[in-house]
């Protein structure tokens, strides 16, 4: 496999998904990760460490398992961005996968390796990625999106858990789990989980009628936060409180409460082992398949897919 990186290069989107394929390949063989920069000269990461490299991209021979790009200085004026994404696409016709990792989808996007196709990026660079490639469909919420044989991962841990999915999709889950034990980092979150919690995005409100009424939600999720009731405890109108969440949240009442509580029984999920049924109780459900539906739209999964997921990580090396 091949790890490009540019000028600008963040370090750890190079160095999470190259250490989880060192260790795989330590482990089980079957890897070998080299480190290509667009003219073979070492890499002046954004930190500010260098880092030497293995080859020219175009000096890469032979076909190529995994291309995968990290995140660089995205400026449309970046002198990195032109002749990286350039090389990439060159490169792609060999390729069996292309990723990239954080920022890295604005070389993929250049090169128009995302055209038709969904991907994503650190969560404070989506919109700017809609906006300067309209052609592609931008995922704002998840860890990692996959669009066939390309995958674009969010912000910089992210890329190691594209890197353990790519691993367990190539060689199988007992080597992924092997790798995050040794990395001593959770298996690997779901790909549709948030990037960002929805109580961080939104408990700095200033606005005090709406504040209290997030931090009610947030505090009992299981309690009755209708919107009748939640425009009762703020003393507003139902319909002012809609424009209210609409025009500091950028989303509806509803859609915050389901997020609150989806959140709440990914915590209980995670930790526990009571019972769906219970935890959907707990988290204000009207039932199972009220919670099932919710994790789907939200998560991209079951309740119990992601209780199984999330509980075959490891807590301990």
């Amino acid at each position: 496999m091949v790890i490009a990186a540019g000028d600008g290069a963040v370090l750890l989107d190079v160095a999470g998904p190259l250490q989880v394929f060192a260790l795989a390949a330590k482990c089980a063989g079957g890897y070998r990760v080299r480190l290509a920069s667009p003219d073979g000269r070492p890499v002046h990461t954004r930190e500010g460490v260098p880092l030497g490299v293995d080859t020219a991209l175009d000096s890469v021979t032979g076909p190529v398992d995994i291309l995968l790009v990290a995140g660089c200085d995205p400026a449309p004026d970046s002198p990195a961005l032109a002749p990286l994404a350039q090389a990439v696409r060159r490169l792609r016709e060999r390729s069996t996968v292309v990723a990239s990792v954080c920022i890295g989808a604005f070389v993929l996007a250049e090169a128009g390796l995302l055209d038709g196709r969904r991907a994503t990026t650190h969560w404070a660079s989506c919109q700017e990625l809609a906006d300067r490639y309209p052609q592609v469909t931008v995922k704002s919420d998840g860890m990692y999106v996959r669009d066939g044989d390309v995958y674009t991962a969010a912000g910089v841990t992210a890329g190691i858990d594209l890197a353990l999915a790519l691993v367990e999709r190539d060689r199988g889950g007992a080597l992924a789990r092997q790798v995050a034990q040794w990395l001593v980092v959770f298996l690997q979150r779901p790909a549709g989980q948030s990037q960002l919690s929805v109580r961080g995005q939104v408990r700095s409100s200033r606005r005090a009628a709406l504040r209290a009424v997030l931090d009610a939600v947030a505090a009992q999720p299981h309690a009755d936060h209708s919107l009748e009731a939640m425009a009762g405890r703020a003393a507003l109108s139902p319909r002012h409180l809609s424009r209210l969440f609409i025009e500091v949240l950028g989303t509806t009442p509803g859609q915050y409460v389901q997020r609150i509580r989806v959140e709440a029984a990914q915590q209980l999920l995670e930790a526990g082992d009571d019972p769906v049924e219970v935890v959907a109780r707990q988290c204000g459900f009207r039932n199972v398949e009220t919670m099932r539906k919710a994790f789907h739209r939200i998560v991209g999964m079951a309740p119990t897919a992601y209780r199984h997921q999330s509980q075959k990580g490891v807590t301990h090396a």
